[in-house]
């Protein structure tokens, strides 16, 4: 039976979790991003409760790199460390501590998104398939030899929860058969190409465009969601579509110029945009940026946007 140290939080970890429980696999401790306690009291989070309900034993740490994590290691004697949304960079003489190695769980297909979030970049790049790899870590970022892989369809509706919560379970049912197959047999890793690597830092450029086609800016619109918002101006005031009522239709008006306002609804809160394709984006249930503003959302609508004029960034 294979002895696990998993480390991570949210839904990546809870599901490395139930891959290590399917595997029968022994989790000899945890360690997670934890909140204050008074607030794990009130409102405990997804990690707390998988933790509690298994009865797992949690480790006091800091950190990956910390003595007192490198010390619990050494006397748990892991067989693996498994990794699943974490921040901080494993030093050598944490990741060389497992008997048989340190793996990390990402969420994309390496070594093409490498960096915190694919969720978003892959989305935002209108990719078709994402996936998920488990590697082995070693001293880069999402470098390490790769020990399996598993394609994730991309919908044109997707968000960037929706691929995060697909990819997840994805990553669970690859994670169980992984710690089998490791537990049974040899598994030679896979080196990564470097030709075929790029990398993507945190989200950035969430800045509305109706010079880019209606599908870039809607791309941009669900692949931000949960983590922000993405918006655009005008007359200097920025506003927020709503992800879930955002839309790409024809062009049956007689406008031909991108950020031209083609439709507006303001019981709806609704406008509609023309963009730089000659298509739609239709944006209901608006919103003004600062939130002391939103209760005069349709008053600006009524007052600063008109059919047929532009909009002014």
């Amino acid at each position: 039976m294979l002895k696990v140290v998993i480390v991570g939080y949210g839904e990546m970890f809870t599901n490395l979790i139930a891959a290590s429980l399917d595997a029968n696999c022994k989790i000899v401790g945890v360690l997670r991003k934890k909140k204050h306690p008074i607030a794990e009291i009130f409102n405990p989070s997804l990690e707390y409760n998988y933790i509690k309900s298994y009865n797992l034993p949690e480790i006091k740490a800091k950190g990956v790199n910390t003595p007192e994590f490198r010390k619990e290691l050494l006397k748990l004697n892991p067989d693996i460390i498994l990794v699943g949304s974490w921040g901080e960079k494993f030093a050598k003489e944490t990741y060389n501590i497992p008997k048989i190695a340190t793996i990390n769980a990402h969420p994309s297909l390496l070594p093409k998104y490498r960096g915190p979030n694919p969720y978003f970049w892959n989305i935002r790049n209108q990719e078709d398939i994402s996936g998920v790899t488990f590697h082995l870590i070693d001293s880069g970022y999402d470098t390490g030899a790769i020990l399996a892989q598993e394609e994730v369809k991309i919908y044109p509706s997707d968000t960037g929860q929706s691929l995060k919560q697909r990819t997840v379970l994805a990553a669970r049912g690859v994670a169980c058969e992984l710690l089998k197959d490791l537990s049974e047999d040899i598994i030679i890793p896979l080196q990564q190409r470097e030709d075929n690597a790029n990398y993507y830092s945190h989200p950035e450029g969430l800045d509305l465009d109706f010079n880019k086609s209606a599908a870039e800016n809607h791309a941009t619109i669900r692949a931000i969601y949960p983590w922000g918002e993405a918006w655009f101006y005008h007359k200097g005031i920025p506003i927020i579509p709503d992800v879930h009522k955002t839309f790409i239709e024809e062009n049956k008006s007689s406008y031909t110029e991108p950020f031209t306002v083609v439709d507006v609804c303001v019981k709806t809160k609704t406008i509609s945009v023309l963009c730089g394709d000659g298509k739609i984006l239709r944006m209901s249930g608006i919103k003004l940026y600062n939130k002391l503003d939103r209760l005069f959302t349709k008053n600006f609508i009524r007052r600063e946007i008109q059919v047929g004029e532009k909009l002014a960034p």
